[in-house]
């Protein structure tokens, strides 16, 4: 994995790059709450032919070093960091989940560094049940939460794979990762985003349910909205092949508006 250093630490990221390095756009995959580079594996594989993708491990997560922030800022500031290393360039940010609020305020931060914004899975507010907090402060895991991350459509396979990621990974990053996640709140600020906005939900998503993704296309300007059938929370891991579709659309469309 390509790997860089900040401040002594080193951070680790996946990257899928065009043949020829024929590279029509960058970009940059955040994944969400106690997650890994390895939830973008789809979109790096296949977008990855078209344009330069990277999905990064954030702090303390994935094959990264550092620990997590409690707080979306911290995350914000390090994708500034790292992308001013690996880039240098404008690019199109993606996040899902808690990588969407980091996406988010990344938007509203340092809107010069961006071509375009990708919200899958998220909301401008995600507040976390106390039950969850309380759990993961005490160092245990609370399992559910993965039955709840996925729709009844997704494979066994999917279900396995994310409960064995969250056997090993440690409490605490999941407790660090939903108290930032808790106190983000930008209902009130996500209208001044004016970087060109693609909103992904899954018609199935429990964890933040299409209305939330409504309410961001309703609020962004310049915005557009798909919902995604047949996915729940992990709409990229549930259904990829859609997912890329819409994200390479929307890519595809701003490039020609130019």
């Amino acid at each position: 994995m390509p790997k860089v250093v900040i401040e002594s630490k080193m951070y680790h990221y996946a990257a899928g790059v065009p043949p020829q390095n024929n590279i029509q756009c960058a970009i940059v995959f955040i994944h969400g709450a106690g997650g890994s580079h390895k939830h973008w594996a789809y979109q790096t594989t296949a977008l990855g032919k078209k344009f330069l993708t990277i999905a990064v491990d954030l702090p303390g997560h994935g094959n990264s070093e550092g620990k997590p922030y409690n707080k979306i800022e911290g995350y914000a500031d390090f994708i500034f960091d790292l992308t001013e290393r690996v880039l240098g360039t404008k690019f199109v940010i993606a996040g899902h989940s808690m990588g969407g609020a980091i996406a988010m305020d990344f938007a509203l931060r340092y809107p010069t560094k961006l071509n375009g914004l990708i919200l899958i899975g998220t909301g401008a507010r995600l507040r976390v049940a106390s039950a969850i907090l309380d759990t993961f402060a005490a160092g245990k895991l609370f399992p559910d939460l993965v039955n709840y991350a996925y729709s009844e459509a997704a494979s066994p396979e999917l279900i396995k794979q994310a409960k064995w990621e969250m056997e090993n990974t440690d409490p605490s990053i999941y407790y660090n990762d939903f108290m930032a996640c808790d106190g983000f709140n930008y209902m009130e600020r996500v209208q001044a985003i004016n970087t060109p906005t693609l909103v992904l939900g899954g018609a199935a998503d429990r964890l933040t349910p299409p209305k939330y993704s409504q309410y961001l296309a309703d609020n962004i300007p310049n915005s557009q909205l798909e919902i995604i059938e047949q996915a729940g929370h992990m709409i990229m891991l549930e259904n990829p092949q859609q997912t890329n579709t819409c994200i390479e659309h929307f890519i595809t469309s701003m490039a020609s508006t130019v």
